[in-house]
Parts: structure tokens; sequence; C-alpha cells
């Protein structure tokens, strides 16, 4: 990200042996021989199965928790099979999910404390429809589901955290209640950059230039800046009911098995339990589970306090922020953090549509023959969860290890979190893909939504990536168009 203003070898398995094997072992294979060998191996020529017949039940990607549904609410329903009172407190959660927090003192006691300083004042200004956010399309424009995380180079608090900023924080919050001035505003600019496929049809990705104005505290200089997009929510419980040991057998820190993909998972501070346990949510996988995803959110989004983060997020800059009226203390009772956690666990994936037609099979196909499935699992399974037994034995299909991946230069913000490097991301799931589109009227993809569509998001990736990214880019127009098919298949 540019800114203006400044042992053993282990086989990697699937949990549960059901077979999958990481292909990135095909990075060790020259390319020209890859490309040599691509044409006609659909028909299986090596006796390998390339996966040209539907497997049984792949449409269900969220097991039982699959909801048929492509339309503009496909990402906000419940999980089949909800009791009468458990759907009474998904309602509840859905309601402090989508409705406006306010200003204290309020008549209302329940949903008051917003701020001082927010990024939006509801969770669902950050996830309309429980989807996706998106880049600003032009500066001033307020949009929501957009930030930039800022800290010190280098610097990290005793449990792995970035040390931020002493007037600025962690983020930058481009809204305040009336008694202060907003943090600043974010403006967006882009630097295009010009490449070509193979067959020499040419492509530009963008590169995103953050800078800022209004700023109430002091520059924003000598800072590590992070922008983020918001991702879209369902399937968070089931990812959390992966088991721990399932996740520690797919790591593979020291890329023993010299494949050429070193994930590893991010150990991170559980405040619930007082210890470190591995990440599953965020770009860089910075939180543990479902409960403390919701409750960073609250905090640092809306300024709203819970049990776990109880102190007011406020900095030394902004003299009187400490004094400001609260909600309470905390300003979410835990009750309330109980229904909000449930609601986003229990977020319903969408299933798949066209999974047999001959060129999404293909693109399948294409999809784990370039070594794309190295990283995007294409099968995992749930254990045992702590939030509700329908999330619980599932086979789901979410296209993730939730492991970190060195993604190279090209996406480096250069921020430590916890075990994560600058370079290092977690493997985003792919899972409703697709329907990004319908759903949020737009196709941004990547931390920053810098990639406009999925076929930039591919050629961005760099690192233990940069194998896989130029295979596709050696790839024909129509291979690209059936890997394509297959991704906005799911």
């Amino acid at each position: 990200m540019t800114a203006r203003s400044d042992t053993s070898p282990r086989p990697h398995r699937r949990p549960g042996g059901e077979g999958v094997v990481r292909l990135g072992s095909l990075a060790v294979v020259p390319l020209l021989a890859w490309l040599l060998s691509l044409a006609g191996c659909f028909s299986g020529c090596d006796g390998t199965d390339l996966g040209l017949t539907a497997e049984p039940g792949e449409q269900f990607s969220g097991g039982d928790v699959t909801v048929f549904n492509a339309g503009q609410n496909a990402f906000g329903l419940p999980a089949p099979g909800l009791s009468n009172m458990d759907a009474g407190f998904f309602g509840v959660g859905n309601s402090f999910f989508n409705q406006n927090w306010v200003t204290a003192p309020a008549s209302t006691t329940a949903r008051d404390g917003l701020g001082p300083f927010f990024n939006a004042r509801s969770c669902a200004g950050c996830h309309f429809k429980d989807g996706r956010g998106r880049t600003p399309t032009f500066d001033g424009e307020r949009v929501t589901g957009f930030l930039v995380r800022v800290a010190i180079p280098g610097q990290r608090d005793a449990f792995g955290s970035p040390l931020g900023d002493e007037r600025y924080g962690s983020q930058i919050q481009d809204q305040a209640t009336l008694d202060f001035a907003p943090e600043a505003t974010v403006l967006v600019d882009y630097e295009e950059i010009a490449g070509q496929f193979a067959d020499g049809t040419p492509y530009s990705l963008r590169r995103p230039i953050i800078s800022f104005e209004d700023e109430a505290y002091g520059p924003i200089t000598g800072l590590t800046l992070s922008p983020r997009v918001a991702n879209q929510m369902p399937g968070m419980g089931l990812l959390d009911a992966i088991p721990e040991a399932d996740l520690l057998a797919l790591a593979d820190p020291d890329d023993a098995d010299g494949d050429g993909i070193s994930g590893r998972l991010n150990m991170v501070w559980n405040v619930r339990e007082q210890r470190h346990t591995p990440g599953r949510f965020g770009w860089k996988a910075a939180q543990p589970t479902v409960e403390q995803q919701v409750a960073s959110a609250f905090h640092g989004d809306l300024g709203i306090t819970t049990s776990l983060f109880d102190a007011e997020n406020c900095t030394v800059a902004p003299a009187g922020c400490n004094e400001a009226p609260t909600g309470g203390s905390p300003e979410v009772e835990d009750r309330n953090l109980a229904h909000v956690t449930l609601y986003s666990s229990t977020l319903a994936v969408p299933a798949r549509r066209d999974w047999e037609e001959p060129d999404v099979l293909r693109g399948k196909a294409l999809f784990k023959q370039i070594g794309c499935a190295g990283c995007h699992l294409p099968v995992l399974r749930t254990g045992p969860s702590e939030v509700h037994d329908v999330l619980s034995g599932q086979t789901i299909r979410p296209y993730t290890d939730l492991l970190l991946h060195d993604m190279g230069e090209g996406l480096a913000d250069g921020m430590k979190v916890f075990e994560a490097t600058g370079r290092e991301w977690r493997t985003p799931p792919l899972w409703g893909l697709g329907l990004i589109q319908t759903v949020n009227r737009h196709t941004e993809l990547l931390h920053d939504g810098r990639a406009r569509n999925v076929t930039e998001a591919i050629l961005w990736h760099g690192g233990e990536a940069e194998a896989a990214k130029e295979r596709f880019r050696h790839l024909s127009r129509a291979e690209r168009d059936d890997l394509l098919r297959f991704l906005n298949s799911l």
C-alpha cells in the first residue's frame, strides 16, 4: 500500500481424512512444462481425477447450514434448524446489529453510548445486508465499510497487537459526537499499473494511495497505514467451530513439504481465555472468536464498550474524551453481546449455483490444477461448536485454510499484527464470492478493495501465490472464463 503522506515433513491433509492435498507442489514444476502438459488434460490424460463431475453434496457450501437463496438477502438468513427460542434470539441480535446506536444520554438505555469517535452508527453500516464494504467513489464520500488502521512502525504491545498512535489510536475514525471533531477525512487515489496476459490481452491494476484532510489532532505522518474494507458475514460460526488441532495440522510454517507454501497460524490474544489462541477472523486473522470479533468491532468502529473491551476508546489528544457521557459500563450488556454473537455465528452460507455446469466444472479443475487450492482449501469439517449445536459436525466448503500466507510486496501493508508480518494475510474464505455484486452492488475485493473484480484480485497475488498467479496469467481466455465461472458459482 502506498501512502501519499508518507522437524519432520508433515503432509497436508484435510481434517476428517477426506483427502484434500495441497497442489502447491506445482510450484516446483517449470512453468513451460506445466503449460505443455495442460492441453488436453481435462479428460484425465495422466490418470488424475480433475474433478469434471460434481461431488455429491458440493452445492451445500455450509453443510446443513446452507440456504438456497441467490437474491439480495442471500447473506442475511438464519441457519436452518434453529429452535423457535434461538430464532427469537437471532432476531434480537439482528436488531442490535442493524439498528443505529445513539449518543448518551438518550431516552433509550439499550442502544446509547455511540462514540465519542466512530466509523459507523451500526454494524450494518459497515456490513450492509451482512455483506461487504467498499472504498469511496469520490473525495469526501463518507462511505462505511472502509477505514484505515494506523500503527507506530514496528511497535507492538505486550500481547503482540500493533501499537497505535497516541493521538489517533489504532484506526482513523471519521465521525464523532457533537462535542468533538472527527479525526480526519480519508482520501483514496489510485495509480494504474498496466500488464498483460500471456495471450497478449491487456489489463490494468490499481494501487491505492491514501491521504488525509481535516486532520483534527495534528498531521498523520510517520505511521504505518493499512486500509481495510469490511468482509461479508455468512459462515463465521462454522469457521469458529473448526477444531484448533485441525488448523495446527494444516500449518506448515517452515514449508517442510517443500511445496512453496508455508501457511501458519496467527496466535493472537484471546481476551476471554486470557491466553494466545489461533486467530480466525479479520484480514490478518487478528481475532480468535466470533464473540471477540463482534466486541472488537463494537469498540473500534462504533465506540461502544463491552465486557471484553470495557475502556472508552479515547486517546490523549481530544481533551474531555474520557469525561464524555457514556451509555453505561459496559454499554453492551453481556446478554446482548451474546445475542449479536449468536446472530453473527448462525448466518447461513448461500448454496452454490450452476455447480454441475460443464464450464464451472472445468473451472474447478483449473482452480486445483494451477495451485489455488493450495491455500483456498475446498473442504473442512467443523467440530463441536460452543455457540450452537447446528454448527457442529458439518462438512463445509469455505475455500480457506484460515492460515497466514506471504502474499508478496505488492499487497504488503508493513503492519505486524501478532505473528503476522507486513506481507502476510489470512486466506479469505471464498464462499459467497459470486453473490457480492447481487447483495452489495459492487465487486471490490482484497483487504483494501483495490481489486475491481475477481480477475484483478488473482493478478495481485504474489509471494507464496506468485506461481499460481503466473499459471493463471498463462491460461487462454476460454480457460480464464471457465475459472471465473467456477469462482462466481461459490
